[in-house]
């Protein structure tokens, strides 16, 4: 159990993404700032603000400021989908970060390739305590919840028979990664790449300069190639959006006061 105070900010990208979390939420109350809605309440116990980002690192480091900044947040996850950027991993396999970098961030000759001028970071570690306990989360709904909570059709159209979880590094960046060609010029750069999105490290630089402690997971949707934009919009409504509210319950039973 984790000691009180705990207030979990939960974040993802896209509204499909926190399908079924906001309705089970307990004494919801919403509050809008900066074109955003946030809703405060309590999943299974915990206290919560839960908040759609939008798309891009720009909009995610925006609402995790005022998660932190407006709603005095203690902890932050990021749920959502990524790319594969390993041939290991596999659609429906999951990736917990063990730690971000920005694959766009490039201001070299002044700063080494992918570090954040003036921070000395270019790989952003997520907290180990609150990743443990995520990774378990993620595990325990692969081993005991992924058939009650994704339909057989979905696990049949989406081929997810063996799903692993993984952890390790996932890249962000402002691009939709669907070339194979820019895929292996990354994994090239960052041979232990995992996964590729576009929120995670935003979210774990403005953590790190908050002092905040952050865990990422993401459900494989594409392989980052040029059939990533298949039926990507039915993958996160059908799978990844079960997935995340299997993971977050999860996590939010196993960190409840008892």
């Amino acid at each position: 159990m984790i000691s009180p105070p705990f207030r979990l900010g939960v974040i993802s990208a896209l509204q499909h993404e926190q399908h079924g979390l906001i309705d089970l939420m307990q004494d919801r109350q919403p509050v809008t700032r900066a074109m955003r809605e946030y809703i405060t309440g309590k999943l299974w116990g915990v206290d919560c603000v839960c908040v759609l980002s939008r798309v891009g690192k720009v909009a995610a480091a925006a609402t995790v400021a005022t998660l932190i900044e407006r709603f005095g947040v203690t902890h932050i996850v990021f749920t959502g989908v990524a790319g594969s950027a390993d041939a290991d991993v596999r659609v429906g396999d999951i990736v917990v970060a063990d730690a971000l970098v920005q694959h766009d961030m490039d201001a070299t000759p002044l700063f080494p390739r992918f570090e954040v001028p003036l921070t000395g970071q270019s790989h952003f570690a997520s907290d180990i305590h609150l990743t443990n306990r995520l990774a378990k989360a993620a595990s325990d709904f692969m081993d005991r919840d992924l058939r009650e909570l994704v339909a057989v059709p979905d696990i049949e159209a989406f081929r997810l028979h063996q799903p692993r979880v993984h952890r390790g590094l996932i890249a962000s960046g402002d691009e939709f990664i669907d070339c194979r060609n820019k895929l292996a010029g990354l994994k090239q750069a960052l041979p232990p790449l995992l996964a590729v999105e576009m929120e995670g490290a935003a979210v774990a630089q403005v953590c790190f300069e908050f002092g905040v402690p952050f865990a990422v997971v993401r459900t494989v949707s594409d392989a980052a190639n040029e059939d990533a934009p298949v039926d990507f919009m039915q993958f996160i409504d059908r799978v990844a959006a079960r997935y995340a509210f299997g993971i977050v319950k999860r996590l939010c039973e196993d960190s409840a006061p008892h």
